[in-house]
């Protein structure tokens, strides 16, 4: 008997297995398996035009962890990295090697010739100039959740992502994942029902301050790190990871793992280049001390869609729950996929369903789309779409949570002058975005 055949016998019986322990259904996980074997047996051909050229923005964690993944493909050739902080560029850049430059100034970075693509993992205020940059620049953009701070700055990089043609991919990897295309492939195929409810749980925000002002750090262009937003003292608690916690740089957990499990329900609803047409919601009154976080703690953001469906976006742990008539519902989080009955997941979709878009790696995803030219999974208007219901969200909560009716056509509130004017945010100078 031929030792080849059994090996692989034996691999397909250990990936199967491993697909079911993480709850997917055992048609779902041949086919898994079948597009596995098929993209492996791609990667063996040498790809046309195959090296990438790449710089990294954003030294961060998530950005070296990218920046990881990007250079697993043999074909990925990092030469530039850059970070106003700048013990963190030159970690990053030790890290890839002799050849890898540190920049400062990501414009300085996009100006070089010799770089095809860039990925973007700054904080949140500065993803929109970054990648407008990039775009103008001819550079292909990999670029982290949520893709904008305002509704007005994810228009703006539509618009040039559109004029420019390049590539892009924003980093809602859930996407790839098989669990979450699974639940709405379901969903959309009508396995609840009419879906009559969405749930996400997306966690709650730290509470925290006043925090003392502090000398800048040695190495740290804390003016360049503040860019567009209002100048204020240095305060520790401001920067690098808890950016987030401050709506002058984010929108808290609304746009930080509302991104993810947001972007999941507009995928499931078919919502993608739409949204909801009214949102309201109750919160937790955030602190208004000066140097403390300022995000509400806790929160319940309800949106309305067209068709009736609610979904519910709230401070708690974690997963998104699609729930339809008759009490059937599918859960799913990064660790599993659940339902109110079996078998809604073990019952094989019929030949003529609707099938979504297959990526089972994300980054991989984005490599092969500067190859080839194909959009990639989550395209610019896409992660728009999603961070915009987050927005709206977090406009909401700071108007007090009264009722706000949308027009995804328009992308503007309707009859709202005050409401309208949070679409954007003034950008301190010499800032400005062109788009």
């Amino acid at each position: 008997m031929d030792r080849g055949n059994l090996s692989r016998r034996g691999f397909m019986r250990r990936s199967l297995a491993a697909l079911a322990a993480a709850g997917l259904p055992a048609w779902y996980a041949r086919e898994l398996f079948a597009a596995g074997e098929e993209a492996a047996a791609g990667r063996k051909k040498p790809a046309a035009n195959g090296r990438i050229v790449m710089g990294l923005i954003g030294c961060g964690g998530q950005g070296r962890g990218i920046m990881g993944a990007a250079r697993r493909d043999r074909g990925v050739e990092v030469v530039a990295v850059c970070d106003v902080d700048r013990k963190r560029r030159q970690e990053a850049a030790a890290s890839v090697g002799k050849d890898c430059q540190d920049y400062e100034d990501f414009r300085t970075l996009l100006d070089r010739k010799d770089i095809d693509a860039v990925l973007i993992a700054t904080p949140d205020h500065w993803h929109t100039l970054t990648a407008v940059d990039a775009l103008r620049k001819g550079k292909d953009v990999y670029c982290e959740k949520p893709l904008t701070l305002t509704i007005e700055e994810g228009k703006a990089l539509v618009k040039v992502a559109r004029e420019t043609g390049r590539i892009f991919q924003v980093g809602s990897q859930q996407r790839s994942d098989a669990r979450f295309r699974l639940a709405c492939e379901l969903v959309r195929n009508g396995r609840v029902g009419k879906v009559r409810t969405v749930e996400t749980w997306i966690g709650s925000n730290p509470t925290g301050g006043p925090f003392p002002v502090v000398p800048v750090p040695e190495g740290l262009n804390w003016d360049f790190w503040l860019g567009q937003t209002p100048e204020v003292p240095f305060v520790r608690e401001r920067c690098h990871y808890n950016f987030r916690w401050w709506y002058e740089y984010s929108g808290g957990k609304m746009t930080d793992w509302g991104a993810h499990h947001n972007d999941i329900a507009q995928w499931a609803l078919g919502k993608d280049q739409s949204g909801p047409v009214a949102v309201e919601s109750e919160g937790q009154k955030p602190s208004h001390q000066t140097n403390s976080y300022n995000c509400h703690p806790t929160f319940k953001v309800t949106y309305t869609y067209d068709t009736g469906t609610r979904l519910v976006c709230q401070s708690r742990e974690n997963g998104v729950r699609f729930e339809g008539e008759g009490g059937k519902w599918i859960f799913v989080d990064r660790g599993k996929i659940e339902a109110s009955d079996r078998a809604l997941l073990d019952e094989k979709l019929p030949g003529g369903a609707t099938r979504l878009y297959v990526s089972n790696d994300h980054m991989g995803n984005f490599l092969q789309g500067v190859r080839t030219r194909k959009p990639c999974i989550c395209p610019a208007e896409v992660g728009h779409r999603s961070a915009t219901v987050c927005h709206l969200g977090v406009i909401s909560l700071r108007l007090g949570g009264r009722k706000l009716r949308w027009d995804p056509v328009k992308e503007q509130f309707v009859e709202d002058d005050q409401a309208n004017r949070y679409l954007s945010r003034p950008m301190r100078g010499p800032w400005k975005l062109e788009a």
